[in-house]
């Protein structure tokens, strides 16, 4: 993303002055962590990573002025040869003389806000991870059950969204209908949402248009919600051999990240609602260590292991 979009509404509460690099605000930030460089003022520079928003505040502007003249020009100097895209002054602190003719000698804009650094970093990391963190569309609909996460996937016509209707009467929650948008962030979380205008709308045949929301009230939706588990419905196929005991336990990767994945074949006469919740209590029995399947076969095991020792020899 460019520097320049810093500067736009999203973030006008840090009231952003531009006091250099004006002419370089095409810089591109391509990393969505943010940096303090007090390190690399110190002489490591290998701790400064190409691409970050550079933070300098109290701290920084303090080590600063008890470094000899010399030395403080040399390290701005050596520092702003890197690929820095930006940096920001907090607190109000005016720039440093030697950080500011870097920043115009090398153009790279210089940013001051009167916000703290602590409140500055947690509001610029914020808003670089909404844009910078990898990203898809999934057409389907997601939904909060029992707190889980609960992605439905399928061919169109399959029932997702009556599935999930039917959900939303039993008490749970909507997040996305139709096109579910997927972030991936820094600690591997995969976040699902809609965008406007899709925000709190599903698409019914027969019906049309419908606001959950105004529906069902604020309970009914939710804003976002962590993907904890996917579920594909199919239609059913005689003769297809599905999953009978659910030893086997299979993932659906969603940015390359795994998610635990059920098959769930469509059937006349299936009420595919409650199966969505056992499939949502069952997933939240496994990670509390509870997992029936696996403790029925080893429950077999057992019998047949106990029968094999008590049959007379021959």
């Amino acid at each position: 993303m460019r520097v320049a979009e810093l500067l736009g509404d999203d973030l006008s509460d840090l009231a952003f002055e531009l006091l250099a690099g004006g002419d370089r605000l095409e810089n591109r930030i391509t990393n969505p962590r943010v940096q303090k460089p007090g390190l690399a003022f110190a002489g490591y520079l290998s701790y400064i990573r190409p691409g970050r928003v550079q933070i300098v505040g109290e701290s920084e502007v303090g080590y600063l002025a008890t470094l000899d003249p010399a030395v403080r020009a040399e390290r701005c100097a050596r520092i702003f040869r890197l690929a820095i895209p930006v940096v920001v002054m907090t607190k109000g602190f005016p720039p440093p003389l030697e950080i500011r003719e870097e920043c115009v000698r090398h153009s790279v804009p210089l940013l001051a806000t009167r916000a703290l650094s602590s409140h500055a970093i947690k509001r610029i990391s914020y808003f670089l991870e909404e844009h910078l963190v990898p990203s898809t569309h999934v057409h389907g609909v997601l939904l909060d059950v029992f707190g889980l996460g609960v992605l439905l996937v399928g061919g169109s016509g399959v029932g997702k969204s009556e599935s999930a209707l039917d959900l939303i009467t039993r008490g749970h929650s909507l997040v996305a209908d139709d096109c579910v948008t997927i972030k991936r962030y820094p600690d591997g979380n995969l976040v699902g949402f809609a965008e406007e205008p899709l925000k709190h709308l599903m698409e019914l045949r027969g019906i049309g248009i419908v606001n959950v929301k105004d529906l069902f009230g604020l309970a009914a939706v939710r804003e976002r919600k962590s993907i904890d588990l996917v579920i594909e419905l199919e239609p059913w196929v005689e003769g297809r051999a599905y999953e009978r005991l659910g030893i086997d336990e299979s993932t659906h990767a969603i940015l390359e990240i795994p998610v635990p994945f059920i098959r769930m074949p469509v059937a006349l006469g299936r009420n595919l609602s409650i199966l969505v919740e056992i499939a949502a209590r069952n997933h939240l029995l496994k990670q509390l260590g509870r997992h029936s399947a696996k403790e029925f076969a080893q429950k077999m095991e057992e019998q047949l292991e106990r029968n094999r020792r008590a049959r007379p020899p021959h």
